[in-house]
C-alpha cells in the first residue's frame, strides 16, 4: 500500500500511456485525485489536448481544458511515476492476427524509463498469457529490473464504451487482477479511487485477461446470429425487427440487433482469443463463424442497394446515393475498423460513387485512414438511394424521406425509422 499512499500524499506520480479513448478518459478521472502524467508518443495529439481539443469526445473540451494533467510526448517524464497504466489499442494485421507493435512499443517506452518499486497494470485487450509472456520480457529487458523483485504488473481490462454518456468509467465495475495479493491490493484500492461502481478481484491476470476477450466475442457472436437471422427472414420475406419484437415478448429472450460490426472492441477482440487457441492447437468454429458472417454484411447490404436500384428501374451508373454516418457506432468520432467503408467499397465495384456525410465523425482521422471526400448536408438532395448506416442522434432530426426523389429508395440497416408509405424500404 506504500504506492497507494505516496499517490495520496503527491510524492509519487501515476502514469496513463496511450491517450485515446480509453486512456484519456482514465487520465483525467485520476488527476482529480493523485498526480498524473498523461503519455502518448503523437506530439500532435498531445498538443491538441494542451488547447483543450478533445477529438475522441470522451471528456469534453471545458473539462480537459481545466484537467490537471500533465500531458506530453516525451518518454523519459515516465520515470517520474510509479504507479503505470498502459491504455494503447491492440488492432489485427490484415491476416487477422494480433497486432502487437501498439503494445511493444508502449512497454518498450516504459521499461526504458521504469525504476524500482513501481506496478504496472495493463488495460489492452489481449488473449490470456500476453501480460506476463509479452509485456513483463520486455520491460525486463528495457529496464535492467526483475518482475517480482523490483516491480510488480497487474491486469485491469478497459471496458468504456466509446460515445455511451451513460456507462462511463466510474459507473462500471472494474476487473482487476496482480501477479501477487499484495500488487492486487494495491491495484485495487488505487483504481477505487475513481470507480464508483468498485472493483471485481479476479484471481489471476490470465483470467481477467480471458474475462475481457470473452465480453467483446459473445456480443460478436450474438449479432452474428441476428445477422444470420436476417438473412434468413429476407429469403422469407418477413421483417426481422417484427420478428424480433415478437420474441422479445419472452422475458429470458436476449435483445440484439443485426447490424455492422466495426470498431476496435468486437470487431477484433475476438481474433485474439482464436489466434491464442490455434496455437494451443485448437480450431475454434463457432467465434470465426460469426466473424465470417459480421464481416459480410457490408458486401450485403450494397448488394440489396444494387438489386433494389434495378427494380426500380434507376440507371445504377448515374445512381445519386448517399451514406449517412461512417463511423464504427452511433454518436461516436471514431472510425476506426468501421464496416460502413464496406458498403462503400462494394458499391464502388457496381459503378455507384456513393456521397457520405457524418457530422460525429473525427474528419482528420478518416482522410488520413480513408481518404475519401465528405459531402455537407447541403449537397443531399435529389438522392436516388439514402442509406442510414449509423443511427447517430443527429439524424433523428434530419428529414431524411425529403432527400430522396419520387422513387427514391431508403435504407436503414440499423431499424432507426418508420418504414415511409411512399419510398421503397429496406433494413437489415
Amino acid at each position: 500500500m506504500v504506492i497507494l499512499e505516496e499517490l495520496m500524499d503527491r510524492k509519487t506520480q501515476l502514469s496513463v500511456i496511450g491517450l485515446g479513448y480509453v486512456g484519456l478518459p482514465i487520465a483525467v478521472a485520476f488527476s482529480q485525485h493523485v498526480r498524473v502524467i498523461g503519455y502518448d508518443c503523437n506530439p500532435e495529439k498531445i498538443a491538441a489536448y494542451e488547447q483543450g481539443k478533445d477529438a475522441t469526445g470522451e471528456v469534453g473540451e471545458s473539462v480537459l481544458k481545466n484537467c490537471a494533467v500533465q500531458f506530453t510526448a516525451e518518454s523519459a517524464r515516465l520515470e517520474d511515476a510509479r504507479f503505470h497504466i498502459v491504455a494503447v489499442p491492440t488492432p489485427v494485421n490484415p491476416d487477422k492476427t494480433p497486432n502487437f507493435s501498439p503494445l511493444i512499443s508502449a512497454s518498450t517506452d516504459l521499461g526504458r524509463n521504469l525504476t524500482k518499486g513501481s506496478i504496472v497494470v495493463y488495460e489492452s485487450t489481449v488473449y490470456p498469457g500476453v501480460t506476463e509472456d509479452i509485456c513483463v520480457p520486455i520491460l525486463e529487458r528495457e529496464s535492467g529490473l526483475k518482475c517480482g523483485r523490483d516491480f510488480k504488473v497487474g491486469y485491469s481490462p478497459e471496458r468504456i464504451n466509446p460515445g455511451d454518456k451513460e456507462h462511463r468509467l466510474q459507473t462500471i465495475r472494474k476487473i482487476v487482477s496482480g501477479m501477487d495479493s499484495e500488487t492486487l491490493d494495491t491495484i485495487a484500492r488505487v483504481y477505487e479511487l475513481v470507480v464508483e461502481a468498485g472493483t471485481y478481484r479476479a484471481s489471476s491476470i490470465r483470467v481477467a485477461e480471458a474475462a475481457k476477450v470473452i465480453e467483446n466475442s459473445q456480443r460478436d457472436l450474438n449479432i452474428a446470429f441476428m445477422n444470420e437471422l436476417s438473412l434468413i427472414f429476407h429469403r422469407l420475406g418477413i421483417d426481422t425487427l417484427e420478428v424480433l419484437q415478437a420474441a422479445e415478448t419472452k422475458w429470458n429472450f436476449i435483445r440484439f440487433r443485426p447490424g455492422l460490426v466495426g470498431g476496435h472492441c468486437i470487431g477484433v477482440d475476438p481474433y485474439y482469443l482464436t489466434y491464442c487457441a490455434e496455437q494451443l492447437g485448437y480450431n475454434p468454429q463457432v467465434i470465426l463463424a460469426g466473424r465470417r458472417i459480421n464481416d459480410s454484411m457490408g458486401g450485403v447490404v450494397a448488394q440489396n442497394v444494387v438489386k433494389m436500384l434495378g427494380r426500380s428501374k434507376i440507371d445504377i451508373s448515374s445512381a445519386r446515393v448517399a451514406i449517412l454516418g461512417f463511423t464504427f457506432k452511433e454518436n461516436c468520432p471514431d472510425t476506426r475498423n468501421t464496416k460502413v467503408i464496406d458498403i462503400y467499397n462494394e458499391l464502388m465495384e457496381y459503378g455507384i460513387v456513393p456521397m457520405i456525410f457524418d457530422p460525429v465523425a473525427d474528419l482528420e482521422e478518416m482522410c488520413l485512414h480513408y481518404g475519401l471526400p465528405v459531402v455537407s448536408e447541403d449537397d443531399l438532395a435529389e438522392l436516388d438511394a439514402v442509406i442510414i448506416a449509423v443511427a447517430h442522434k443527429a439524424f433523428y432530426s434530419m428529414d431524411i424521406v425529403g432527400l430522396l426523389k419520387t422513387n427514391g429508395i431508403l435504407f436503414d440497416i440499423k431499424g432507426m425509422m418508420q418504414p415511409p408509405a411512399e419510398h421503397p424500404y429496406w433494413r437489415l
